[in-house]
């Protein structure tokens, strides 16, 4: 029996007239976005997966377009809806024509969008990637790093060409204060497919560095809020949670903060703020200072004017005690040339006295005391006589009297 054979293009035809017939209206599928290509042309190329949710695995793929007229209107109506362009890695919700070229085969022509699940996604997507953080324990682990006092040195990643780093780098060096900053630019992309990993790139860059910083600013100014998706990385966001400087994010979008921002230290709105920010931290810093100082000096002031105040006393007591001393050493010397002088008058009295008692003895003892009451003293060549034998016949010998004296001759 003869096998029924077809030829290629046979079956491509028969292709063909089956989607037709089976899809003859558009359909709505969902499907993640593997690859997103934009031609000269205007057209837009893409391709789109479903992965099994358990394991992860492949399980459809299939390439798609959107014809520009289409794309122009759509672009602008997804972006503004979800706050981010159509890129590589979201899920969405559009409304294809199926259609089978015998040449290219099989491929979906995006006639809409609903932006509304593609916010869905995100938003789920972003709760799974908080979810995963908090699980993994750093959402606070950033913040929890204590800011140097003087945050002067920093590591700032932006692209080189960005106005926000200008304005950034203005607005540092211009401070009315005068004080210095040093900056240290690491350059990455900061927006598109590629963002996230060419940040991480410049935190791995200022790691090998990490003590000639004191933190690190993340800056993104001057572009659109829908090329923000790149902030929303677990990668990312999981590298700047763990990063082991304050980081300060001011990556300018005004809708709900980024999950970056969720895990930096310090997030404000753009690099203008960020920049602020860090000289009010200076000005805060010199405040401290200044206050400590004044509370160093008023201390060393009280303790100088306590001490001064000491010595006075000290000094004080000294002199006072001095005088004190002198005054009773001069009292003592007194007291003692008192009884030095009453010792001695003392001494000449009993002396006055002993001599008048003796001279008063001498007097008594004395021949004219003796003549005095009716004595006689007679002598003999000049010698006492005090016996008849000491005198011979004509012997001259004298008698004294109290008045005078007698010469006689003696006579046997």
């Amino acid at each position: 029996m003869e096998k029924e054979t077809y030829s290629l293009s046979q079956l491509t035809r028969f292709i063909n007239q089956i989607v037709k017939v089976n899809f003859e209206s558009p359909v709505w599928i969902k499907a993640e976005i593997s690859e997103l290509r934009e031609a000269s042309n205007g057209h837009c190329y893409l391709e789109f997966i479903e992965k099994d949710p358990d394991t992860d695995t492949l399980i459809a793929k299939i390439k798609a377009n959107i014809w520009a007229n289409t794309y122009r209107m759509l672009k602008p109506y997804f972006e503004s809806s979800t706050g981010q362009q159509l890129h590589a890695g979201i899920k969405v919700l559009v409304s294809v024509t199926v259609d089978f070229h015998d040449v290219f085969g099989l491929s979906l022509n995006i006639r809409d969008i609903d932006p509304t699940y593609t916010l869905g996604e995100l938003a789920k997507r972003r709760q799974e990637i908080i979810r995963q953080l908090e699980k993994d324990g750093v959402m606070e682990m950033n913040k929890s790093l204590e800011m140097a006092t003087f945050s002067n040195r920093i590591a700032v990643i932006s692209s080189p060409t960005a106005a926000g780093y200008d304005d950034f780098c203005n607005q540092l060096d211009n401070n009315p204060d005068g004080f210095v900053f040093y900056k240290k630019l690491f350059p990455a992309i900061m927006q598109g497919d590629q963002a996230a990993d060419s940040i991480i790139e410049a935190l791995d860059n200022i790691y090998g560095h990490v003590d000639l910083f004191d933190v690190a600013v993340i800056i993104r100014g001057g572009g659109a809020s829908t090329d923000l998706a790149c902030f929303d990385s677990y990668e990312l966001a999981l590298n700047c949670a763990q990063f082991p400087l304050p980081i300060i994010a001011g990556i300018g979008h005004q809708r709900d903060l980024s999950i970056v921002d969720m895990v930096a230290h310090t997030s404000v709105k753009t690099p203008t703020a960020a920049a602020a920010l860090l000289i009010e931290m200076m000005e805060e810093a010199k405040d401290r200072m200044t206050d400590a100082y004044t509370a160093i000096y008023q201390l060393l002031h009280q303790r100088i004017q306590s001490q001064q105040q000491k010595l006075a006393d000290i000094s004080w007591k000294i002199r006072h005690a001095l005088i004190n001393k002198t005054s009773d050493k001069k009292l003592t010397l007194e007291r003692q040339k008192s009884r030095l002088i009453q010792a001695v008058r003392l001494a000449i009295n009993t002396q006055k006295n002993k001599l008048v008692i003796l001279e008063n003895s001498i007097e008594r003892h004395s021949p004219a005391f003796l003549l005095k009451y009716g004595y006689t003293i007679t002598t003999v060549n000049g010698k006492r006589l005090s016996s008849v034998k000491d005198v011979q016949d004509g012997d001259t010998i004298k008698t004294y009297v109290s008045d005078g004296e007698v010469k006689s001759v003696v006579e046997k």
